[in-house]
């Protein structure tokens, strides 16, 4: 159902949701011809290159039109619902068959299905059927789809739109229809979490929590209500995965925090607040947070090693400190002072002390400058 949030993760590991979500195309501008042979994804000269239409002008997404469309006006805009029948097949020299379906629906803009699609469908015209060739980078990437579509792997889509009408307006929505329209979202963060997308990821469980978050005219059960809520916690679990992931610890530590003011003893964001901190270096406030997260799970090895590694680095950093108060103080400690007493004498000013003795010197120096000044 989820994702694992408590995987091993490598030591060097704002909210993204003004971020494009895909390449900022806004609404398209008239594409452009090519005028010279264009190689395919699959390495193949198009037969009639003069047709094909670069998308992003940048070789890796051209689409043709195989069957003319209603026109211009009938495109659909993005927010919309539409329907389209797709065949896609490897662009490998085989054209394997690697799905069909004769009525996709989806939300057009909101990256529910491959980002080829996504970003060309809104160039179709009502009735239009149309050949698209996208490179591996807007369909399956690096990961592929098992057992399927390979790794890098291009596809070749074909498209015809069928129908577009505005999404249903989220205020009128039954308990249920909202959950499972906020699930759908969800569920597509986790694709892109898996491909590593984290940006795209982050989109998606976003999207999810707009609907969840919006205001209905319609009563929900406390059943309804519930479940609305589990799937706000799973969100924000996995929305504050994707920032960590990408280092936005701000952005991380608010959805953590969100989740623990419904949850207080929800162990996934009690170890993502306390990767947050530690990341900021935050070790006094980290350990006692994974400290309760272990102690509500003892048996999780991942909070364990996260632990340990969190408190050999407190303790070096409370040894670096302790020299560099003995080298500002010039190594107090007398060749007869008990080595006992060596530590409580190194920590015996407090750091406010100092910075005011230090500031109270300086004044002193100013106002001496300014008196001799005025006679």
């Amino acid at each position: 159902e989820d994702f694992e949030v408590l995987e091993e993760e490598e030591e060097e590991e704002e909210d993204l949701s003004e971020l494009p979500p895909l390449e900022d195309v806004g609404r398209p501008a008239p594409p452009q011809e090519d005028t010279q042979p264009s190689e395919q994804a699959g390495g193949q000269v198009a037969e009639d290159p003069e047709e094909w239409l670069q998308v992003l002008g940048s070789g890796l997404l051209k689409k043709k039109t195989l069957v003319p469309g209603q026109g211009v006006d009938t495109r659909p805009h993005k927010g919309q619902n539409v329907t389209i029948r797709l065949k896609a097949t490897l662009e490998d020299g085989g054209g394997s068959v690697v799905e069909e379906n004769p009525a996709l629906t989806f939300t057009l803009g909101d990256c529910d299905v491959l980002q080829a699609l996504d970003l060309c469908v809104q160039l179709l015209e009502m009735g239009e059927t149309a050949l698209i060739v996208s490179d591996a980078k807007y369909c399956y990437g690096a990961q592929g789809r098992s057992p399927d579509v390979p790794p890098n792997a291009a596809l070749t889509l074909e498209v015809e739109l069928l129908a577009a009408q505005d999404a249903p307006d989220l205020e009128l929505l039954s308990g249920k229809e909202k959950i499972e329209l906020a699930n759908r979202k969800r569920e597509r963060g986790n694709f892109f979490y898996q491909q590593a997308d984290y940006v795209l990821a982050i989109n998606s469980y976003d999207i999810a929590l707009k609907i969840i978050g919006s205001s209905s005219k319609v009563d929900f059960s406390s059943e309804e209500e519930a479940e609305l809520l589990d799937v706000k916690v799973k969100c924000l679990n996995n929305l504050a995965a994707s920032q960590l992931k990408l280092d936005h610890y701000e952005a991380a530590l608010k959805s953590c925090n969100i989740v623990l003011e419904h949850q207080p003893e929800n162990i996934k964001a009690l170890f993502r607040k306390g990767k947050v901190l530690a990341q900021q270096g935050e070790y006094r406030e980290a350990i006692p947070i994974l400290k309760a997260a272990l102690k509500l799970e003892p048996s999780n090895k991942t909070i364990h090693a996260e632990l340990s590694k969190l408190v050999k680095k407190h303790a070096d950093q409370k040894n670096m400190e302790t020299e560099m108060y003995r080298k500002m103080l010039g190594n107090p400690s007398a060749a007869g002072t008990p080595g006992k007493y060596k530590d409580k004498l190194s920590w015996s000013i407090p750091w406010k002390w100092l910075f005011g003795a230090t500031a109270i010197a300086l004044g002193g120096v100013a106002l001496s400058v300014v008196i001799a000044a005025r006679n």
